[in-house]
């Protein structure tokens, strides 16, 4: 096997880019205003690039690669489209990873981007640039025996001085979202549960990281019963990751928590699936790694936010002493669920991760799953769906996903959801059925937040790319990283 990713060497450099010395240049165009980047090509580029103009090539199109001209003292120069219209963070990130890819495709070491025209957001946008870079250096297919395409060694950012902190910065998080990518990306029968919990202590060895892993007995003994009922029906042992980060001099303050759902894979239980798609059920487990990712980002980069991690993992299988539908099963929060669905087991974990993240100390809560194919139909592979108690705290995770570059939606979550949820023989039931489902498995989750501010992110369309993209291969994407990093680095309305 292959390694999965490498990390570039950054510098921050002021040279101009036809004398910068690199393999590869790359700048970005805009298309508004009408110049762009335009004017700060070389002069060889320039005409290059008039003539494309002149044909009617898309060469603004987010993503278009345009080989615009060999310039003195460098090797090859791309011209890289960035979308119609003002520059933004996120056209950025993808343009910038579109042409890192397009280097790595043809076998260039050495690149420097061009962030000499990103205007007033130079620091947000070399962070993005040197985060777009590492992403790019990603290589989803480590297990092939087949030499992977050359990772990017060294990358140069053509910047205003005094950006060097930025783009330690995106490279972090750029570390962070791979290690979510890889975390997700691995097959089922790699990543088990035990696998799954070894692993997020390794990559949250950090300090002020403090990591705990619960065991069956352990789980037993706190009543876990939700974990341990969809664990049941696997050989391997549930576990209960628990990760506790106390930055150096903060002591009080809200604490964050992060719960990620850790199913390692998702066959249904009694209630299967079709076979047809079946193994991309090893991705139910994104929420997991997103959470992990984000702690592992936030303790390097040193946010002052307490922060409390909590993944509930095992497998659902349908094995002989499986749950089957009808069956009551009691979390530890002391609620009876009538489980009517095996598939719906995304939601029983979580609901035991939610209570033990409260009794951890977290004073706010956000759950991040792959929770409903009714999320999917209803936002696409686009948007992640996101549902709240408190407005103001929702509020806030919007924003941080909009700095992020993350599209979220909010979604309506009134108390007439809850009533789908009623069961005759037990306090709940699991699935509520499948008109509104997205919402109906936020109502349930609902129930074991207490009255803790708390979102509810359903990521089941974003957490993995079917169709490659310039700026993306296919496979996990990493979602939710940035936006669970933004969030702890910003207030926290009570």
């Amino acid at each position: 096997m292959h390694t999965p990713f490498e990390l570039p060497l950054l510098r921050a450099v002021t040279a101009a880019p036809d004398t910068v010395s690199a393999d590869l240049v790359v700048a970005l165009y805009a298309g508004e205003p009408p110049d762009g980047y335009r004017s700060r090509l070389p002069m060889a580029a320039r005409v290059e690039f008039d003539a494309a103009l002149g044909r009617g090539e898309p060469v603004a199109e987010l993503g278009r690669v345009l080989v615009a001209s060999t310039a003195a003292g460098t090797g090859r120069l791309i011209v890289v489209g960035a979308g119609p219209g003002p520059l933004t963070r996120d056209r950025v990130r993808r343009a910038v990873a579109s042409g890192a890819q397009w280097a790595r495709e043809h076998r260039c070491r050495r690149i420097a981007i061009d962030l000499s025209g990103v205007g007033e957001d130079a620091e947000g946008m070399s962070a993005v640039a040197a985060e777009a870079v590492v992403i790019a250096n990603f290589n989803a297919g480590h297990m092939k025996t087949a030499e992977p395409l050359p990772p990017v060694t060294e990358a140069s950012f053509l910047v205003a001085a005094g950006l060097r902190a930025q783009l330690e910065r995106g490279l972090v998080i750029g570390e962070a979202v791979n290690a979510a990518r890889l975390l997700t990306n691995e097959p089922g029968n790699v990543l088990t549960p035990r696998e799954l919990a070894d692993r997020a202590v390794a990559l949250t060895a950090e300090p002020g990281v403090q990591a705990e892993v619960l065991g069956p007995d352990r789980l037993e003994a706190l009543g876990m019963g939700l974990l341990l009922g969809v664990a049941r029906g696997s050989a391997e042992p549930p576990r209960l990751l628990c990760l506790t980060y106390t930055p150096p001099g903060v002591t009080s303050g809200p604490v964050l928590g992060l719960v990620g759902k850790g199913i390692t894979f998702d066959t249904g239980g009694i209630s299967i699936k079709p076979a047809d798609g079946m193994d991309r059920m090893k991705d139910d487990m994104a929420g997991a790694a997103a959470v992990v990712g984000a702690v592992r980002a936030i303790a390097r980069l040193g946010i002052p936010r307490r922060v409390v991690a909590v993944v509930p993992t095992t497998e659902n299988m349908p094995g002989g002493r499986a749950l089957k539908p009808g069956d009551v099963i009691r979390g530890a929060a002391g609620i009876t669920v009538e489980v009517n669905n095996t598939d719906a087991e995304g939601r029983l974990i979580l609901g035991d991760g939610l209570w033990y993240a409260r009794q951890k100390g977290a004073t706010h809560l956000v759950d991040v799953a792959t929770l409903t194919g009714a999320c999917v139909v209803a936002l696409g592979k686009i948007t992640s769906g996101l549902f709240g108690t408190h407005q103001p705290f929702v509020d806030a995770l919007k924003a941080a996903a909009d700095r992020a570059g993350e599209a979220v939606w909010q979604l309506p979550l009134g108390p007439e959801y809850r009533e789908l949820m009623k069961s005759d023989i037990a306090d709940i039931i699991n699935s509520g059925g499948r008109a509104g489902g997205a919402i109906t498995a936020a109502a349930f989750l609902r129930d074991f937040v207490g009255d803790v501010p708390w979102a509810h992110l359903d990521i089941a369309g974003t957490a993995w790319v079917d169709d490659a993209k310039p700026w993306a291969p296919k496979g996990a994407s990493g979602v939710m990283v940035r936006t669970l990093v933004e969030l702890a680095a910003g207030d926290l309305p009570s």
